[in-house]
């Protein structure tokens, strides 16, 4: 008779996923042109505050 219990992962099982969001897209992809242009913005210049991040 099989036992019904949940094994657990092997700790050498690979990801599923990919380990970042940018994995998922691709070098064409039009949203590089757009993640582009909003890295070249200068945010503080426009007005906004709290540009830099905390740090940790």
């Amino acid at each position: 008779m099989m036992a019904h219990h949940i094994l657990g992962q092997s700790r050498t099982q690979t990801t599923l996923f990919p380990e970042t969001l940018d994995d998922f897209v691709t070098e064409d992809n039009p949203v590089r042109v757009v993640d582009l242009f909003v890295e070249g913005l200068e945010l503080e210049t426009l007005g906004f505050e709290r540009v830099v991040a905390k740090g940790k």
